[in-house]
């Protein structure tokens, strides 16, 4: 048995629900008698510009996991790189004192 559970969802913007097939949200949200506000409507664009839009925002998503992994990687590198020249460093200050 299926209870409802949510008489209307609200979002300040569009795109902060889904990126992009916000009708597809839509069309699940009418058939399931759900209503569904947006706030702060931003002004139609055309199909094509919408388009445009969703693939840079796809391509900024990706290029921002692509650098944090790289980030991580380089920390990971300079945190080994500290630790060796400081073994190197310990090493050399006691063969000095040898």
């Amino acid at each position: 048995m299926i209870t409802k559970q949510c008489e209307r969802v609200v979002v300040n913007y569009q795109d902060r629900l889904v990126r992009f097939g916000f009708e597809v949200i839509e069309t699940i949200c009418q058939a399931n008698d759900v209503e569904l506000v947006v706030i702060n409507q931003t002004d139609n664009v055309a199909p094509n510009s919408e388009l445009v839009e969703d693939v840079l925002s796809i391509i900024t998503v990706f290029s921002a996991k692509l650098y944090g992994k790289r980030s991580h990687q380089n920390a990971r590198v300079i945190q080994e790189s500290k630790k060796l020249f400081s073994q190197a460093d310990s090493e050399k200050d006691s063969d000095q004192d040898s």
